[in-house]
Parts: C-alpha cells; structure tokens; sequence
C-alpha cells in the first residue's frame, strides 16, 4: 500500500493521532517556558545558581530519551504524564541558556541609563531586560519546541499516543506507507509550530528590535492586527485541548477501563479486539494505550491502577514476572500464575485462548541446508559463527536468549537486539542468520523460514490470556463473559493468519481486529 492510499484510507486516524501530538506537545512546550523563563532570569541574578542550574539541564540533554523515560516509567506510570514530563525537561535547556544569555548581553550603560531614570530593579527587568531578550528568548522557545514535535513520538512507546504510534507500529510491521503517515505530519507540523511562534516573536518584540523596520504606521496595525488574530485563535486551540487533557488524566470515569498492549503485531491485534470486543457488548467506555510498552511497563501500570486489563502469555507472566523457572508444564504454568497473581497482585488471569504464541528461534532456509540444521541443538554445534538478531525483550529474558543458550550449551558469534519485524528484515539481507520467532508469527510464512525444533522442551508455553485487574472485574462483572467469548475464538492458526493480514498485507491492526470479530458474530 503506497504512503497516498494510506493515509487516505485512515485519515481519521491519522488526525487524531496528529491532535494528540499537537496536545502533548503544547503541554510540554508551555511547562518548559512556565519554569525555564523564571529560571533564566533567577541565575542571570544570583550568579551562584549559573552552573548547576546550567549543569543540570546540559546533563538532562545528555541522558539518551528512551533511558530518561525507562527512569519515569516506574515514578508515573505510562500513558500522557511521563511523556510529557520527558519532553518538559528536554525543552528546559533552550529556554533557560537563551534567556540567561539574552539577559547577560545587555550593556551595562543600558541598565545604567534605566536606573538614572529612576527605574527599580524589577522595573528595569520588565520594561528593559525583557523586551530586550525576547528575541533571544523566542529563538530558544522555537528550537524547544520543534525539536519537542519529534521527541514526542517517544509518548507512542507507553500508550500515550500520537504520530509516533503510526511511526512505530510501520517499522514493526515493515510498512513505509505507515511509517510516512506518521513522518510527514510530524514534519508538516514542526514546520507550522515554527512559523506560528515566529508571528508570536515578531509580535512580542519591540519594533525597533525587529529586523525589517516598517515604513508607515499603517502597515504595522495591520500586520500586528493579523499577527494577533492568528496568535489568538492558536491559544484558544491550546486551551481547549489542554482543558481537555488536564479533565482526561485527574477525573476517571468509573465507567471507563484502560485496555493495554504490547508493541508487536500480534499485540495490537489482541489489543484492537479486545477494546473493540468489550466497547460493542458493554456499556463500558474504553481508552486504549496500545503499543504501550514490554511485560514489565505494562504489567507495572496494571498494578499502579494505569491499566485495567491486557492480554500477556502464560509462559511470559510465569516466567517474566513471577520469577519462575521455565517449565513445559502448560497446567502447572496456568495454575500458579492464576493464584499467584491473585494472591500478591490482586490481578485475575481469565482463561486461556486455545493458541500458543510460543518462543522458537529460525533461520533462513539456505542457513538451514549448508549446516543441516532442524533442531536447536544441532544449532548448538555452529552458533558460534552465526550472528543473531532478536528483540530486545527475548535478549534479556532467562526465558528467551539467556537462558537456551545456557539450555542448550551455545553462545552466538554476536547477538544484536532488533525490534519488530526489522530482524527479518536483518535475516533476509544476510546481517543476521537467527532470529527470534513467535510460534504465530505472520512473517514466518512470508520469508519461508525453517523453525528449529526445541527439542529439549525449553520453552514453556504461551498461551494467550487476559490480565485484569480484580477491583475491575467487581466493578464489571460483565467482562469476564464478553473476554471469555473472544478468546475461545482464537487458535493457533488464525493468530498466524490475523499476524499475516498486518505484516504481509499490510492491513491496519484495527482493520484486522474488527473484521475477525464481525465475521465470528461477535460484534456487529
């Protein structure tokens, strides 16, 4: 699907999405002047405070956004907050440099001749400084801002949304056209950001300051008019969707739930169906945070009350969360996770879907016939020379790579960590010559790739099965059926053929979810 037909096709989606970046960019943007405006002028004054004031936002811009959000993450949750407050703090250091330099530059005969006037010192500060510095100070808001507008595709990786969702769910599915539906506004939008603030700059900055001097008086009403006029309507935008924002994250509709998923295709399907699934046979409201992160983000928001339900795997919650030892047992997985989370975490685990998304490792076919290989310990014996691309969860799990390299007695010449469907990618073009593989995966069939026969049993079973929490389930009784309805549709064969419809197809995880419900008859 070209990037034209795409964006076409799901305009509306694309919009709303394009609303809630324009929305959590604003927020972060407008906190970044609120507190970097009065620290610029509070160090330009009590030079003392220059250097760690100055120290601390130069080191915020040295800590790497993914990092900076993985420390926010367990603080405030996922979701809006912490994306915002990532960004806030990474549009502090403009602001607050621009300020104090323009402040700083100002002559000392200026001031000199402000105080033999008869001027106070905060007189001099806001009838001289600060007219004097808005130039300076408008050059970092605007740099802030458009450097915001990309950064902010980080909110997409915690549920918080935005373009970066379309930017992100394109590469992990290796769709351009997705990948550019969520680029080009973003572009499209750092360039209208810029140009509206440098109305508000030439608005705000004294004539004599500006560049171009205006020949009659005339021209410049009418161009302050229309300045004024576009500044105006852009605030009244800003207020009514931070209005909106602000009532959305401190006023909970006890009618509303919080749905979750992780960030790979089969993820967005589950969580697309699910939020589809319970909206249409309920009369409760859903707000979804698809694509919201790993087991450990998501399941850390289940237990701060930020997530209400998502669906996990057997193995995944045993193993990952629990702390387990892998097992094959796939009763004794299901049973103590069920009764463990209950008793520690107040979560319910609902029943089982009938498909397993378990753990396998694949190579290329060509890989497979010059080593012979059909099982993992026959891959045990040429490991060493095969580089290996997995993602980053299965890298760092002792139920993914750490530990059937021990299981198994092998290390790989070298392992890199590649998210999405981008390792196939890897595979195809000889970077790589193992991938990690989900039992369901889509791509499997698209490359024709030889899956590895896990013959000593190592990973455990990966049944698909909905968390919720339990203070929910009492809150609506009525989830259970509906949840339960939906999952006994789901077998290993149509997880593969749903993967398939996204990864191969190229269809929205949405499209895909509401068709398989309409044609099982479970929403209409």
């Amino acid at each position: 699907m070209g990037i034209f037909s795409y964006m076409f096709e799901n305009t509306d989606q694309i919009m709303r999405l394009l609303l809630e970046h324009i929305q959590l960019t604003a927020i972060a943007v407008g906190l970044a002047i609120i507190v970097g405006l009065p620290l610029g002028i509070l160090i330009s004054y009590v030079k003392p405070l220059n250097k760690p004031i100055m120290g601390a936002t130069n080191l915020i811009q040295a800590v790497p956004s993914m990092a900076l959000l993985g420390f926010a993450i367990p603080l405030l949750g996922i979701g809006t907050l912490p994306s915002v407050i990532v960004v806030f703090l990474y549009s502090l250091l403009p602001i607050v440099k621009n300020t104090y330099i323009g402040i700083s530059q100002i002559s000392s005969g200026t001031i000199e001749a402000a105080r033999g006037i008869g001027l106070t010192r905060q007189q001099i500060l806001w009838k001289v400084q600060l007219p004097l510095t808005l130039p300076m100070l408008m050059a970092g808001v605007r740099i802030s801002a458009v450097t915001a507008v990309g950064l902010m595709t980080i909110a997409a990786f915690i549920g918080a949304g935005g373009l970066g969702f379309l930017v992100f769910s394109g590469i992990s599915s290796v769709n351009n056209g997705m990948i550019l539906a969520g680029a080009i506004p973003a572009c499209i939008l750092a360039l209208a950001i810029d140009w509206i603030l440098s109305q508000v700059e030439s608005l705000v900055t004294p004539v004599s300051l500006q560049p171009e001097l205006l020949k009659t008086r005339a021209t410049l009403t009418a161009r302050r008019r229309r300045q004024k006029w576009s500044v105006g309507i852009v605030v009244v935008l800003l207020a009514v969707m931070f209005g909106n924002n602000v009532y959305s994250s401190f006023v909970k509709d006890p009618n509303t739930i919080r749905i979750g998923s992780k960030q790979f295709t089969e993820q967005l399907v589950l969580g697309n169906m699910l939020s589809e699934m319970i909206e249409k046979n309920t009369d409760i409201k859903v707000e979804s945070h698809l694509g919201a992160g790993g087991t450990q983000v998501l399941f850390s928001a289940m237990e701060k009350g930020d997530l209400d339900a998502y669906i996990d795997y057997t193995g995944t919650a045993y193993v990952d969360i629990l702390k387990h030892e892998p097992v094959s047992d796939a009763n004794q997985v299901y049973n103590t996770t069920k009764q463990e989370l209950a008793d520690k975490y107040n979560i319910a685990l609902l029943a089982a879907a009938p498909f397993s998304n378990t753990y396998t490792l694949a190579v290329d076919p060509k890989i497979a016939t010059e080593y012979n290989l059909h099982t993992m310990s026959e891959l045990s014996q040429v490991a060493s020379s095969l580089n290996a691309g997995t993602t980053l969860e299965f890298l760092n799990r002792q139920d993914g790579l750490l530990g059937v390299q021990k299981e198994y007695g092998f290390t790989f010449k070298d392992a890199k960590g590649i998210d999405g469907a981008t390792r196939y990618v890897a595979l195809s073009s000889g970077d790589v010559q193992v991938v990690d593989a989900f039992s369901t995966d889509g791509l499997l069939k698209k490359y024709n790739l030889t899956v590895l026969e896990d013959d000593k049993g190592f990973f455990p079973p990966y049944y698909g099965v909905p968390l919720v929490r339990e203070d929910t389930l009492e809150a609506h009784p009525e989830l259970q059926g509906v949840i339960d309805r939906m999952m006994a549709t789901l077998d290993t064969d149509t997880m593969r053929e749903l993967n398939y419809q996204v990864d191969v197809e190229h269809k929205s995880p949405k499209e895909v979810a509401h068709n398989f419900l309409v044609a099982k008859g479970l929403v209409k």
